[in-house]
Formats: structure tokens, sequence, C-alpha cells
């Protein structure tokens, strides 16, 4: 069978607008198609992508082979009805590597065409690192790259203002792009490089802050032979994901009409406050995700679809969203319903299966990050604790409570059998053993600890006494009987359920 090429899609020849730090399969799935979609209409955006790799393991033999070209699957619910968009993307003009390709990955920063750097080097690839010299071919750390990049363009082009660069990074970490623009100054001092070249950084380029959405599953494993047979070729870079996507950008200078792909209908809002964006995503999306893990899995469900299938679980989803987490967000009530009932949809996704241990992973951190601000701002607008975001805290300790620690993880038993949960060292070891301990004894001890919540949780009112309670119901009960109790116990919350299961 034949490979998929450039002389099978007949891609069209654009200049080269945009450089991709990151050739992994969220970039290549989310920016890359809507890039591509966007160029269907020269109107709208007319440019092709360059990718480089900026770490040096891994290997880019699959992009030569297939001449950048694959396909994207996006799979999910709309109107609850399941679709399937496929679409070749053919707007990436070649891969190189920033360590085996230097000298022609370098060449990039020589070129007039180039406006654009999109960036996903995972969290972590946002550093400092004090390292790093500029005499490296290249720097070891991203931020590194991009110094000596822009610094290479910027002597190229004699400073010239007109040829600063646009750059939109898509690491999940909050104010990625000032943060970037933080580390490339800092390094710019450090290199101790032509003073100059720190006014063009700060006047002629653009730093966005941005917030990208979208559930990339990756290689369909067990589908991509049907795809083959059907196409009629091979394609080893195919890319499948949720149909749900979002791109927020936030910058000082208007961008929009330079990147205009929200004229081509793409889901690209460009603000000059992302916060309110981050929150309901971080609130809703992941707070949801988060607030019903540990209930769902003890329950007996092993991923997010089948939580949502289970009518206890998502009553306690709902009532948790809309009850406890949207009356105090900023964005109108109906922007953040809408936002909700598509996170709903997302959850039901019949394509994506996605488990909920995998989720749990770091679950006190992840509470505190993405629950904590929403029971905070509850107990402060309504004097009393939110009771889902309660339960879903006590929930957590219950998932958590271990007979022992073993190797890298906590060993905990669901009907016998057992599962492993993964946190920081310090939280495991105060989980370890603690299957026997005195209900709200833990609950004390647990919500004491300032170095996992960044402050003292016995101050709530109440709160110490409630989780021991639940945690009392959920050991004697199971969790299943106890979450049942819970919601028959607040009416108002079941009421509340049972009236958007109504209007839904």
């Amino acid at each position: 069978m034949d490979t998929i090429n450039k002389s099978i899609t007949k891609p069209i020849n654009r200049p080269v607008k945009v450089l991709q730090y990151g050739e992994g399969n969220f970039l290549r799935g989310f920016v890359d198609y809507m890039i591509d979609i966007a160029n269907d209409d020269g109107r709208v955006f007319y440019g092709n992508i360059a990718i480089v790799k900026p770490i040096p393991y891994g290997s880019l033999e699959g992009f030569h082979k297939q001449e950048c070209q694959y396909r994207v699957s996006l799979r999910g619910l709309e109107g609850g009805k399941p679709i399937v968009r496929d679409r070749i993307v053919t707007s990436i003009t070649e891969a190189v590597d920033a360590y085996e390709d230097y000298e022609k990955y370098m060449g990039y920063s020589r070129l007039e065409s180039l406006r654009f750097i999109v960036s996903n080097t995972t969290e972590a690839g946002i550093v400092y690192d004090e390292t790093d010299n500029y005499e490296d071919k290249p720097p070891r750390s991203f931020p590194g790259k991009l110094t000596k990049f822009l610094y290479e363009r910027y002597n190229y082009f004699n400073g010239d203002k007109k040829r600063g660069l646009i750059i939109l990074p898509c690491e999940l970490i909050e104010n990625n792009g000032l943060v970037l623009k933080e580390y490339v100054n800092k390094l710019a001092k450090s290199w101790k490089l032509d003073i100059g070249f720190t006014s063009w950084i700060n006047e002629s380029c653009v730093f966005c802050n941005t917030l990208v959405d979208r559930i990339i599953t990756g290689f369909p494993h067990d589908e991509a032979e049907e795809y083959w047979k059907k196409a009629g070729y091979e394609d080893r870079l195919i890319v499948s994901g949720e149909l749900f996507g979002l791109w927020v950008i936030e910058s000082d200078l208007d961008i929009s009409k330079e990147f205009p792909l929200d004229k081509a209908g793409l889901p690209l809002i460009f603000t000059k406050d992302i916060k309110p964006y981050r929150e309901q995503k971080v609130r809703i999306l992941n707070g949801a995700h988060t607030s019903l893990v540990a209930a769902s899995f003890l329950s007996g469900n092993d991923t997010v679809k089948e939580s949502m299938e289970d009518g206890l679980i998502k009553e306690f989803v709902i009532s948790t969203i809309f009850n406890e987490i949207i009356p105090n967000l900023t964005l109108p009530r109906n922007e953040l319903e809408g936002f909700a009932n598509k996170v709903i949809e997302r959850f039901e996704n019949p394509f994506i299966k996605h488990s909920l241990l995998s989720i749990s992973l770091n679950s006190v951190s992840k509470w505190k990050a993405r629950c904590l601000p929403s029971f905070k701002d509850y107990y402060s607008a309504n004097g009393k604790l939110p009771a889902c975001l309660t339960f879903s805290l006590a929930a957590l300790m219950s998932l958590y409570r271990a007979k022992r620690l073993k190797g890298d993880g906590l060993v905990g038993y669901r009907d016998g059998i057992e599962y492993k949960i993964m946190d920081d060292e310090k939280v495991m070891e105060f989980f370890d053993g603690s299957v026997d301990r005195d209900n709200f004894k833990l609950a004390e001890e647990f919500l004491r600890r300032e170095d996992f919540f960044g402050e003292d949780m016995t101050r709530y009112s109440g709160l110490v006494d409630t989780v021991g309670k639940y945690l009392e119901q959920i050991k004697v009960h199971g969790m299943r009987k106890a979450l049942e109790t819970f919601l028959n116990t607040n009416k108002n919350t079941r009421d509340f359920s049972h009236n958007w299961f109504k209007k839904g």
C-alpha cells in the first residue's frame, strides 16, 4: 500500500508564515488543522507552516516519509448525534530537527514571509535554564532556542521593527506569553546581547497569552487499518480527537486582522483579558473532572463516559457545575451555561475513553487549583459550605485511603481489586496506612495541611465535621450508597438536577 505524500495530496505551495516548535499530536490536531482550514480561502489566511522538533530525542522519519501530509479525524456529539469530521492537512511545508538540521532551522529566522511562532513544548518547556549558552547549536531550553532565533533575525534585518514576530505559545501555564517573554529578556541580558535587541523584543515582537482547549487522543490504533483501507494509502501520522475546540488569544496589540482564523468559522477568540476564559475552563471543565473522579471510580466506573451514563454520577456533576461553580464566575450566565452544556456533551463523547485513574493523577494539587477557588467563592457568597464540592473532597480522601504505599504509588482496593494512586510524595506519605484511621481526626489533619491547600482549611466553619461525616458514611456504606444519601439529603441540589434533566 502507498504512503500518503504530496504526490497524492497535491498541496498549494504557499509562503511559510508560521514556525512551529513541537511536532506532537496536539498542535497537529488543533493549530495546524485550523490554519489548514483558514488556508482554504486565501483571503482569510495564506501561509504554510514549518515544524521544528525542539528536543534532541525522537525522530522525524515519519514526517519526511509522508512529506508532512496527514489526516485529522475529529469525533464527538452535536445535538446528541455522533459526528465525524475528517480532513487531510496539507499546510505543513517541512519538518526540521533543531539539532540535526541546525543551520536549516536557523535559516528560517532570515525568512521575510515569517510572521508567527507557535509552540507546545509541554508545561515543562517554558523554563529559565541558567546553564543555556548562546554558543550552543542550539541552546537546550525552548526559551533559549527562541532567544537565539530572534537575535539571528534581529541582526539579519538590522533591527528592522517591521520584522518582529507574533509569538503564540500553547503551553498550559498561566500567562504563557508573558512568562516566555520574561525568560527571553532574561537570557538576552544574561548573554549580554545587543541592548537594541531587548528594545526590539519588547517593541517589535508580540508575546500573546493563550488558552487552548481540545482533547486530542492521538493515533487511532484500533481503527488505523480501516482508515488506510478506505483511503487507499497508509498514514502513520493520523491524529484523532474531539470536535470541540477553543483558542483564546490575549495581546496588547490587536492581531485579529493578521491572524483572522475566526473569519473561517473557527473557534478563536481575541480578547484583552484572558482571565475569565481561563477561569471558565479551569473551574467548569477541569473542576468538574476533578470533582467527579473519586466518587465515580469508587462507585464502579472506569471512564468519564461511563460516569455520564451513570445517572447518580451525572446528577452529582451537573449539580456541582450549575449550583456551585457557575454562579460565582464573571462571564455572562448564558455563556457559562452554554460552555457547561458543551462540557457535559464532551464528557459523553462515545469516541473518547478517558480513564478516571489517569485523571486522578495528582488529585490533591488539582483539587486546590481547580475546585478550591469555586469552594471559596461559594462560601464567601453564601456563608455556608458548597455541598457537592465538600463531598468531592471527602470522596478524594476516600480514594486515597490506602493500606500501604507500594513503590511509587498508594495502593487501594475497589471491590477487592487493587488500584494505584499517584501523587506528590508528601501527599502519599500522609495517606499511607490511613484506611483504619479515625475519620474525623483524619479529616482535621488533612484539612490543616497548608502545604496541600495553601491555607488552613479548618477555618471554614463546619468543614472538618462535614468531611468527617462523609468519610464515615463512605467507609460504612460504600460510595454509591453514600452519594445517594447525600443527594437525597441535599434536596435543593437534587431538585436542581431534575430541572436540568427535564430541560435537557
